[in-house]
């Protein structure tokens, strides 16, 4: 899916004569992917200089490309900041990433918790990209007063 399909598809969606927040359709993920230590070295923002050759994780690209050739929306989402924004889009570039879009300035630290009025699913980089696979694993939730 191009860059200009998305817009398109996330564009104005009116329900009730009210402007809502767009759903995807079915079977279409909206990836919030990692940069540093999930698709290549890990290059802190005291070392921006290292960004332009960080290594390149092969297993990320594939993966990703095939995720972005099969119609999925690729957002890299990455703790690194505005100014650092040039140096990584040639490094994505270079490396022969496919990708929608690219938000700086998630804050550092790990461990998050996302809330969010949208269904949220996360997975944990740990050292290499493989097929998804589904698990049963308990999670915290809003107490709605069903259990």
């Amino acid at each position: 899916m191009k860059k200009e399909d998305v817009e398109k598809l996330l564009h104005e969606k009116v329900e009730a004569g009210l402007h809502i927040s767009p759903i995807l359709p079915e079977g279409i993920k909206n990836y919030l992917i990692d940069i540093d230590g999930t698709i290549c070295d890990d290059i802190p923002n005291e070392e921006p200089e290292r960004m332009l050759t960080a290594k390149v994780y092969l297993d990320a690209l594939k993966t990703l490309n095939d995720w972005f050739d099969e119609g999925h929306i690729i957002c890299f989402f990455t703790s690194r900041l505005e100014e650092h924004r040039e140096y990584t889009e040639i490094w994505l570039k270079e490396n022969g990433f496919k990708y929608h879009s690219l938000l700086m300035g998630k804050p550092r630290g790990g461990n998050y918790h996302w809330v969010d009025n949208h269904l949220v699913k996360a997975t944990r980089y740990r050292g290499k990209f493989t097929e998804l696979v589904t698990k049963d694993v308990t999670i915290e939730v809003f107490d709605d007063g069903k259990h």
